[in-house]
């Protein structure tokens, strides 16, 4: 049987995290799809991770990957990708813990994976797509660090700052995860301009990101000018490289 694994991160999610799960498992026994939830815990103060241990003895589609300490949100997807991997999976989703990323959107990933896509972006920015609850400041921060590392990096894609993604298996194990500098949201572009590089086929999913009604936003002025930096250090690296030991 296919093994589809979402990672999940989570940092003082605990009003969230149950809502979350039961939303995910919902959709997943309305289609019929095998779908495993990894919660990565960054050592939550609000215990987080507790409550995650109590819900993963209790369903056994979930598991947690405890991590010591807040270390960045790029190196909890990588922790994540990697665990994924050893578990088997052949799809690995990126969704955040806060119920901005609708579940019921996971069918339509796998559909355009199957159809060939290899990384499948949620794209707030293409026609379908949108945000909702947001400030006017907010929207214009994100539409605009989009549009800003579109044009400095020369890629295709509308929406390179959100976080719902889907890789397919091969994607994870030819990128170099090592190599991968962002921690903060500049995290999400690194990876999809790195999967681009690689000539592997990204398509865009059209979401509506709504967002967050419990706890606070992760966002802060520190991630979006790492963001901006990444940017400038991306596009004047050398090119990406398959990981080691994996054939072009």
């Amino acid at each position: 049987m296919q093994v589809n694994v979402i990672v999940l991160p989570t940092y003082n999610e605990r009003p969230n995290l149950r809502h979350a799960l039961a939303r995910i498992r919902e959709v997943a026994d309305g289609h019929g799809l095998p779908l495993h939830t990894m919660i990565v815990d960054d050592d939550s103060p609000d215990g987080t991770g507790e409550l995650a241990d109590e819900l993963a003895a209790q369903l056994p589609d979930v598991s947690v990957l405890h991590r010591p300490g807040k270390e960045g949100l790029g190196r909890a997807y990588i922790d994540g990708f990697r665990h994924a991997l050893a578990m088997g999976a052949e799809r690995v989703f990126e969704m955040d813990a806060d119920l901005s990323h609708d579940a019921s959107y996971i069918p339509d990933f796998l559909r355009l994976i199957e159809r060939g896509a290899d990384l499948v972006l949620g794209s707030r920015y293409v026609r379908g797509g949108g945000v909702e609850n947001w400030t006017l400041p907010r929207r214009v921060i994100s539409r605009g660090g989009c549009l800003y590392a579109q044009t400095i990096l020369g890629l295709p894609y509308h929406d390179l700052t959100g976080g719902y993604k889907c890789f397919r298996r091969e994607v994870l194990e030819a990128l170099d995860l090592d190599a991968v500098d962002a921690r903060g949201y500049g995290f999400q572009i690194e990876l999809t301009y790195r999967v681009h590089q690689l000539g592997f086929r990204v398509v865009e999913l059209p979401i509506v990101f709504v967002d967050r009604k419990v706890g606070e936003s992760k966002m802060t002025n520190d991630i979006v000018v790492e963001a901006m930096k990444s940017v400038w250090k991306l596009r004047f690296s050398a090119p990406a490289r398959r990981a080691p030991g994996r054939p072009a």
